[in-house]
């Protein structure tokens, strides 16, 4: 079998092709919204037991962030979007390495 040399690549073209690591959606810690609302967002919006939304919501009133959600870019985005429209902050960052 006969394989063809791969022409070299430089860094920055292997870097834009690189397999991203994936996203996770951020809810952070807000003077405004109730510890009992961030629950029950947590339970409605993503469906988790009460267990894992208090959790959640004690990460982020303790620590001022916690990761409700981890996935695809765009689904993280919308889970960003559903949190901004329940009132909640919340942003989407690359899995860090």
């Amino acid at each position: 079998m006969n394989v063809a040399a791969l022409p070299d690549l430089d860094d920055h073209v292997i870097e834009q092709h690189r397999v991203s690591r994936g996203w996770q959606t951020v809810v952070w810690n807000d003077p405004v919204n109730l510890m009992s609302y961030v629950v029950h967002v947590f339970r409605v919006y993503f469906g988790y037991p009460r267990e894992r939304a208090e959790h959640l919501m004690l990460a982020v009133h303790h620590d001022g962030h916690a990761v409700v959600a981890e996935g695809a870019r765009e689904q993280m985005e919308l889970h960003a979007q559903a949190m901004h429209d329940f009132g909640l902050w919340a942003t989407v960052r690359e899995v860090p390495e």
